[in-house]
């Protein structure tokens, strides 16, 4: 088979896999498959059920099988240089390991298939790369945020160790300090208990209140609506060159097309001098 006879196979091979009825086909087994590992967290008393289940659940990984080895011939090298590939791979071959022994607990990341939706479907596809690229911004404020941390969990150790177990320890005071930045329950379980023996305590978790849930956490839903907004405008450039690109052709096309007219028009009235 020559070189030019196994790109045009492979490239046929590309083609389907990519169809939209491939697509929708794989979408539709995650999101099955999704269902019946959740039915398998329930009680099964009908046999047939029981039964099923674990057959449905070959039948699928079997299908993500094929799809990765159809996905590696026709890409070839290439396959192992895309990351979502990479992605698919792994959770698949998760699947692949037996549940017995050591390898029990891989059971219960079985589940992990349905993250599959993340590389079969392209806008959420477009999520997670936007959040993965603002990772760097988002490392920078946890930095910020555990410098405040420790920083609000000692003087909390200092002012409030007396007050009650929940200040303690550095740790006990980081955790409560924890409960008090997600705003859940912080008034009546931990403000005011402490209150009771230091009245101004109120002043203190105000202003962590402040620094932390409405400045420094909004910081992250800053940094990751700017990569969103970052990866559409990327989006929308590349569109924008490829269309340039595309009238530059056209434009050439255009040009060689007169060129050519021209040049009957010139031979034509030397015709017509003779």
């Amino acid at each position: 088979m020559t070189s030019k006879a196994q790109s045009g196979w492979r490239t046929r091979l590309v083609r389907f896999l990519e169809t939209p009825f491939v697509l929708n086909f794989i979408t539709g087994l995650i999101l099955v498959n999704a269902v019946t590992l959740g039915l398998e967290t329930y009680p099964v008393e009908i046999p047939v059920l029981a039964d099923a289940l674990p057959l449905a659940d070959t039948v699928i990984v079997s299908v993500f099988v094929i799809e990765l080895l159809l996905k590696m011939i026709a890409y070839g090298p290439r396959f192992f240089r895309s990351g979502w590939n990479w992605f698919d791979l792994i959770i698949v071959s998760v699947s692949l390991v037996p549940d017995a022994g050591a390898f029990t607990v891989l059971r219960a990341m079985r589940i992990l298939r349905v993250f599959r939706l993340f590389s079969v479907m392209p806008d959420m596809r477009k999520v997670v790369e936007a959040l993965m690229k603002a990772i760097p911004g988002m490392g920078a404020i946890l930095a910020v945020l555990a410098l405040m941390f420790y920083v609000a969990a000692v003087m909390a150790t200092k002012l409030f160790g007396g007050s009650s177990e929940m200040f303690d320890t550095l740790g006990a005071s980081a955790f409560t300090l924890f409960q008090v930045m997600t705003l859940e329950g912080w008034a009546m379980d931990v403000a005011r208990p402490v209150m009771e023996q230091y009245p101004f305590a109120w002043l203190f978790f105000l202003i962590f209140i402040v620094l932390t849930s409405f400045a420094v956490l909004n910081m992250f839903i800053a940094v990751i609506v700017d990569s969103l907004q970052s990866k559409h405008f990327d989006e929308e450039e590349e569109r924008a060159a490829q269309s340039e690109a595309e009238a530059q052709e056209d434009r050439e096309v255009i040009h060689e097309e007169l060129k050519a007219i021209r040049a009957e028009l010139q031979a034509l009235r030397a015709d017509m001098k003779r």
